[in-house]
């Protein structure tokens, strides 16, 4: 879709608190409809959650081996949604603020407009620089150990504007964490906010407070924070800003610092978000936080990113299931993901979409209850990014041209957000087939959403199967389609 005019993301599309699972959830009574409906995105199409086909019921009591099935069972029903949505960055709102008005409205949205666009209601913001940002800045003056001089007045230019007018459309849904890339150089062993470094003790209070005075600052500018993460991938040494945390280091800063605080500021409902980094270390970050009691009660959630590829390994899938299976009562929600080493010539590769639907599918069925992408927008560079470490994004804005290029990976990510609203709940589904995926849920107007990805080079024709019932349905090849049922 590169090149979209204004307007155009819209033009296929229909007009229409989570728990964790050891919580008590209230059961969704299921509403069959009589004639489910599909939406599809395909490759080497014209379709972008374009309504492709109405599927009709037959009684089916035993399917047969040699039958493709996708089997639903709204009977067994998992974890809460929460939403779904990408990170407000500075780059992001830089990015907006540069294109046309029109163009600027086509971006929100496309994203926010629950009926003509893809219904993100979750997002998350960075506290401080991160690497998409132009330049690194603080909140506070050097050595303001009082930190009388805090002051969030770098955010009103872009981001904060960005967060209200998503705030804006979405309404009384919307729910914003934010993320610390580093604590002041002052308060780090390395004296610099780049390149790692730790937290030194004696500032674990000082720290805490700085992060209480960013939700009191952005409070004061109308907007409240739904969570807040400890540390942005507290194991990444990395040339941009970056502060590491082993696991005994966030245990205690959690226990000694940040919960303590935001329970005495009067935020214990704010949800703290442990961890906040890759699947590869998952389990064991886990296993040190929520085994000791006196952190574990402050920690709502853990979040993980899909970046542990870069060792070479495939996505480690099963070390989310493992986690859930062992800590049911704790939240694991997806933080961040992008597409690495942006390339402007790649902008309409498939394959960019695939990764998504690959990992938001295995993540939702190993126990996710919320999704969050990175960098809503770029630009035509892949930034800005001050340190080079330029991206994909789902919308890249070629600001010389004035125009909006949708990648296959925001219609992707829409096949999912548009159609699994909040309050959903994710039921039994399984396939017999490996060529198919499948994930789906019962909203709660007790509809069905059942997305269906089929990532190889041929078309595959299905039924689904409930209760002695089937209906046949097509997968395109390399598609990704979502049926109301």
């Amino acid at each position: 879709m590169a090149g979209c005019q204004p307007g155009n993301p819209g033009q296929n599309f229909s007009k229409n608190s989570g728990r964790a699972q050891g919580d008590s959830l209230t059961t969704i009574t299921y509403h069959q409809k009589q004639a489910p409906l599909q939406y599809t995105t395909a490759k080497n199409t014209a379709l972008r959650i374009t309504p492709t086909d109405t599927l009709r019921w037959e009684a089916k009591d035993q399917p047969l081996e040699t039958d493709i099935c996708v089997f639903l069972d709204p009977s067994h029903q998992f974890q809460q949604i929460i939403g779904f949505g990408g990170a407000l960055t500075d780059a992001s709102a830089e990015t907006l603020a540069k294109l046309p008005e029109n163009l600027q409205d086509s971006v929100i949205n496309a994203y926010y407009d629950p009926n003509e666009g893809i219904g993100y209601n979750f997002g998350r913001t960075n506290i401080g620089s991160c690497d998409f940002s132009s330049a690194s800045y603080m909140y506070v003056a050097e050595n303001d150990t009082t930190l009388s001089s805090f002051s969030v007045a770098h955010d009103q230019k872009f981001k904060i504007p960005l967060i209200k007018r998503a705030m804006a459309k979405v309404g009384k849904d919307f729910n914003l964490f934010a993320s610390p890339w580093t604590p002041p150089a002052w308060m780090k062993d390395n004296h610099n906010i780049l390149h790692g470094g730790h937290l030194l003790t004696k500032y674990y209070g000082l720290w805490a407070d700085y992060l209480i005075k960013f939700i009191q600052a952005y409070h004061k500018e109308g907007i409240d924070l739904w969570g807040i993460s400890v540390q942005n991938e507290p194991m990444a040494n990395q040339t941009w800003e970056s502060c590491i945390y082993t696991a005994e280091q966030e245990r205690d800063f959690i226990k000694n610092g940040l919960g303590p605080a935001l329970h005495k500021n009067g935020y214990q409902d704010i949800k703290l978000i442990a961890w906040d980094h890759n699947r590869d270390l998952l389990p064991q970050r886990a296993s040190v936080l929520l085994n000791d009691p006196e952190a574990a009660k402050y920690i709502w959630g853990l979040g993980l990113h899909w970046y542990e590829t870069w060792s070479g390994t495939k996505p480690l899938y099963e070390n989310v299931q493992k986690v859930q299976a062992a800590f049911p009562n704790t939240h694991l929600l997806f933080t961040e993901g992008c597409q690495e080493k942006f390339d402007y010539s790649k902008i309409n590769d498939w394959a960019l979409g695939e990764r998504y639907a690959d990992n938001i599918l295995h993540d939702l069925n190993n126990g996710i209850t919320a999704y969050c992408d990175w960098n809503i927008l770029l630009d035509q560079t892949g930034g800005p990014n001050h340190v080079g470490n330029f991206c994909f994004a789902p919308i890249i804005a070629n600001i010389p041209q004035k125009e909006l290029h949708f990648t296959n990976a925001f219609w992707y990510i829409g096949q999912f957000s548009k159609f699994i609203h909040k309050g959903a709940r994710r039921i039994s589904s399984t396939t017999n087939r490996s060529d198919l995926q499948v994930s789906s849920f019962i909203n709660p107007d007790g509809t069905l959403a059942s997305v269906v990805f089929n990532q190889t080079d041929k078309d595959i024709s299905f039924h689904f199967w409930l209760n002695g019932q089937w209906a046949a349905a097509k997968a395109r090849a390399h598609s990704l389609s979502t049926v109301l049922l």
